[in-house]
């Protein structure tokens, strides 16, 4: 009988790890990034996407730089600009660094974004690069063009920021800052504005690389029709002026999805993003 019991015992606990095994392999398929960050690690075509980005500036990179009155920031057309410098401004995640080891790690976790283990990754500096970037940032440079990278990570990471821009070769200027950081200064906020217009006081800005409209134009807390008109009305500068990397996994698209209503609860999140899908039915 208590062989039997034994038996019976060991069978529940072989049933039971797994029904466990399958839960967490479950919630881990379930998570809501897990698709985008595997198509970022390993779809042939984010490379691509990404290389053709880079390798489209590439091509113009000569014209941008030998034509004086070429600017691609808007407040610079009817400067006096044909005596600046150029300078290029890349905003760094998903646009110059690839973090999506970052974003596997809370896959696996099942957990959501957390301000600490992100400065943590940060200092870590152990992202890629994006395909493409380390290139084309070193050919600009080696013309002669000012490389300008803004970024919303904290000031107080930067120098986790600096290590992994320069040990994967991207161009770091040695007598500048070149590295802008959200709040290094008292008016640099998320949304930029003040960081490019810091750039274009003493340069040419020929060039804007980023993953999120925001990165071009100011385009938070403002309604998804009102997103789509900036892009309208700017549509001669993208592919010349400006550059969009591809980043399904997060951004500010996102959350124009509930109109940056951050008092939402997940379940009406949920809502709004179903809500957001068109099936082309009445």
């Amino acid at each position: 009988m208590l062989h039997s019991f034994q038996r019976l015992t060991l069978c529940s606990l072989i049933a039971l790890g797994f029904l466990f095994a399958s839960c967490s392999s479950s919630s881990t398929l379930q998570h809501p990034t897990t698709s985008a960050t595997l198509w970022a690690q390993n779809a042939a075509e984010y490379k691509a996407l990404t290389t053709s980005v880079y390798n489209t500036a590439l091509s113009n990179l000569g014209m941008a730089i030998e034509d004086s009155y070429w600017t691609a920031y808007p407040n610079q057309e009817d400067q006096k600009i044909h005596n600046l410098p150029p300078a290029i401004i890349l905003d760094v995640d998903e646009t110059v660094l690839d973090n999506s080891p970052f974003q596997a790690r809370m896959i696996k976790q099942n957990s959501s974004f957390n301000p600490q283990k992100w400065n943590d990754w940060v200092m870590e500096a152990k992202a890629n690069p994006v395909p493409g970037a380390v290139k084309f940032t070193q050919r600009a440079a080696n013309q002669g063009v000012a490389v300008y990278y803004l970024t919303n990570r904290e000031a107080k990471v930067e120098e986790g920021t600096r290590q992994n821009l320069k040990d994967l070769k991207f161009p770091i200027a040695e007598n500048e800052d070149r590295i802008l950081s959200n709040n290094e200064r008292e008016n640099w906020t998320s949304n930029k504005t003040e960081r490019r217009a810091y750039v274009a006081k003493n340069h040419r800005v020929i060039m804007i690389f980023g993953d999120d409209l925001n990165d071009f134009v100011p385009a938070k807390d403002i309604s998804q029709k009102e997103r789509a008109k900036l892009v309208e009305s700017n549509r001669d500068k993208w592919g010349k002026f400006w550059y969009v990397l591809p980043n399904p996994v997060y951004g500010s698209w996102e959350n124009a999805l509930y109109n940056f209503d951050d008092s939402l609860s997940p379940t009406q999140i949920d809502s709004a993003k179903k809500a957001g899908l068109n099936t082309k039915k009445q």
